[in-house]
C-alpha cells in the first residue's frame, strides 16, 4: 500500500463506498500517530477496520532482529516480502541532561537497495553485490518502522539516505518516498534536514539538480580520496568516472540548488590519512562552498582496514583547518551494534527471531 499511499487509499474508499475523509484519517494514523495496525486506528468503526484490513496490507517487511546500543542507537534488520534483507538505523543525539539545552536530534538512516553495486572496498553493504532496488513503499516503510521506536517525546528530525545501496541508482522510487517524509501532512521533515548520499554518479547528480523535487534536499558525495589513483582503489566505480567529473557535477548541483555540498571522507589508516592527502583535499575543495565530513573508519569484520591513530586524525584535521576548509569529524554512533557508517549489511543473525 505504501508504494502509492494516496492512490491506494482513494481506490479503497471508492470500492468500499467510503467518504474521502476516511483516507485522510488513515494517512494521519500512519504518518502522524505511528499506528502499527488497523486495530490502533480507534476513530474508525471496528467493522470498517476489518474491511480495510481485508482490502489493504499495511506492512510488507518483517523485523527479523532489533538491536539497541547504550548510546541510544537502534538498528532493524528487515526481511522484505519482495525478497532480500536490509538494515536501517535510528541515531539519537543529545541524550540525557544535554537534551534540555540543545533539543532532541533524532536521525534515521535508511537504505535504497538490497546490497550495493558500488564496491567500496571498506564498506560492508556491498560485500555481496546488489540484488535489486527497493520500491517506494519499502523505502517509506523503513521510516515508519523506525518512527515506532521513538518515545512519545521524540520525533524524527533528520533523515539521511546513507544506508545500503546507491540512492542515485534508484531515484524513481526514492523521490516519492522523500516527498511523503517532507509533506506537511506526511512526516513534516524539512527538506533541509534530508540528505541524499551518493558515491558520485554525474548523470544522476545532474538529473537531481534538474528536478525541482530533487534539488530541495542536501547532497553528500562520498569522496574518500583526493585523486583518481587512490579513489579508484578505494571506490572502484571511480575508474569509469574520475574525480574531476564528480566535482563538476557537484558544482552543477550547487549552482542549481544553492545548498552547501557535503563531501564524505572515510579516514583509513595508512591509506588516505597522510598529510599529502590533506593538502590535496585543500586544493580540491578550494573555492567551493563545501563541508568535509570526516569519518574515522568503523571496522568491519573480515576486512583488513584500520582506524587511524588519534595523532594521525589530529594531524589530518589540523592541515585542513589551517587552510580554511570547513571540516567536521563525525562521532561514532551505533558501532557497538554494527550500525555505524559503512557497517550495514545483509546479516543473518544465528537463531534470533524478532524480539520486537
Amino acid at each position: 500500500m505504501l508504494d502509492d499511499l494516496d492512490g491506494q487509499l482513494a481506490a479503497a474508499c471508492e470500492r468500499l463506498g467510503l467518504p474521502a475523509f476516511r483516507a485522510r484519517q488513515v494517512r494521519k494514523w500512519l504518518l502522524e500517530k505511528r499506528a502499527g495496525g488497523w486495530d490502533e486506528m480507534t476513530d474508525l468503526p471496528k467493522g470498517l477496520r476489518a474491511e480495510l484490513a481485508d482490502a489493504l496490507r499495511l506492512w510488507t517487511a518483517e523485523v527479523v532482529k532489533h538491536s539497541a546500543a547504550d548510546d541510544g542507537a537502534e538498528k532493524l534488520l528487515l526481511q522484505l516480502a519482495g525478497g532480500g534483507r536490509i538494515e536501517c538505523v535510528l541515531l539519537r543525539e543529545n541524550v540525557g541532561p544535554r537534551a534540555k539545552q540543545e533539543g532532541l536530534r533524532r536521525t534515521f538512516c535508511i537504505s535504497t537497495q538490497v546490497g550495493c553495486a558500488m564496491g567500496c572496498v571498506f564498506c560492508a553493504s556491498g560485500l555481496d553485490g546488489v540484488e535489486r532496488n527497493l520500491t517506494t513503499g519499502e523505502i517509506l516503510e523503513q521510516v515508519l518502522l523506525l518512527e515506532r521506536r521513538l518515545g512519545p517525546d521524540e520525533r524524527l528530525s533528520h533523515l539521511v539516505v546513507m544506508g545500503m545501496g546507491e540512492p542515485l541508482a534508484n531515484l524513481d522510487n526514492l523521490l516519492p518516498a522523500l516527498d511523503e517524509v517532507s509533506r506537511p501532512d506526511g512526516l513534516g521533515v524539512s527538506p533541509r534536514r534530508i540528505t541524499i548520499s551518493t558515491v558520485g554518479l554525474p548523470p544522476a547528480i545532474r538529473r537531481l539538480a534538474a528536478s525541482e523535487a530533487g534539488r530541495r534536499y542536501r547532497l553528500a558525495i562520498s569522496l574518500h580520496a583526493p585523486n583518481d589513483e587512490l579513489r579508484s582503489r578505494l571506490v572502484p566505480v571511480n575508474a569509469k568516472i574520475g574525480v574531476d567529473a564528480v566535482m563538476a557535477a557537484a558544482d552543477d548541483y550547487y549552482a542549481a540548488s544553492g545548498r552547501r555540498l557535503t563531501f564524505e571522507y572515510v579516514l583509513l589508516a595508512g591509506l588516505n590519512d597522510r598529510p599529502e592527502h590533506a593538502h590535496q583535499l585543500v586544493r580540491l575543495l578550494a573555492g567551493r562552498n563545501a563541508l568535509l565530513n570526516v569519518i574515522p573508519y568503523n571496522p568491519v569484520a573480515g576486512l583488513p582496514y584500520e582506524t587511524p591513530s588519534m595523532e594521525a586524525q589530529r594531524r589530518f584535521r589540523e592541515i585542513l583547518e589551517t587552510h580554511g576548509v570547513p571540516i567536521r569529524f563525525r562521532h561514532r554512533k551505533g558501532d557497538k551494534i554494527n550500525a555505524a557508517c559503512g557497517q550495514l549489511r545483509r546479516s543473518t543473525p544465528a537463531g534470533v527471531v524478532n524480539p520486537g
